[in-house]
């Protein structure tokens, strides 16, 4: 069984910083590509920033130039440094793994953790 749980989120000013951790734990012999997504109310999940296991990073342009991501292979960890954080930045930010359990290659994701800016 893999677990997946996030942290750091809360509540920042606008052009404030906040640092969010994923850790991935569990019966997962391997994990390939990670990454953050987001869902703000009423609108549909979308693609924040993914890194593959050789550090290859892609971000949404929204975040561009503001949010880095970045992973600690050895201890299955990874980072989302949000910087000049906006209102529209507000969602609650889901982490995903994608990795071999005890079965195929599968994607996990966590519970989620807010991120609230406000104006």
């Amino acid at each position: 069984q893999v677990q997946v749980v996030e942290s750091g989120g809360g509540l920042v000013q606008a052009g404030g910083s906040l640092r969010l951790s994923c850790a991935a734990s569990g019966s997962m012999f391997s994990v390939n590509s990670m990454g953050w997504y987001r869902q703000a109310p009423g609108k549909q999940r979308e693609l924040v920033a993914t890194i593959t296991s050789s550090g290859i990073t892609n971000y949404a342009d929204s975040v561009k130039g503001r949010f880095t991501i970045s992973r600690d292979n050895a201890k299955n960890l990874m980072y989302l440094q949000m910087n000049s954080l906006k209102p529209e930045d507000t969602a609650v930010y889901y982490c995903s793994v994608d990795g071999y359990g005890l079965g195929p290659l599968s994607r996990y994701w966590g519970h989620g953790t807010q991120v609230t800016v406000s104006s």
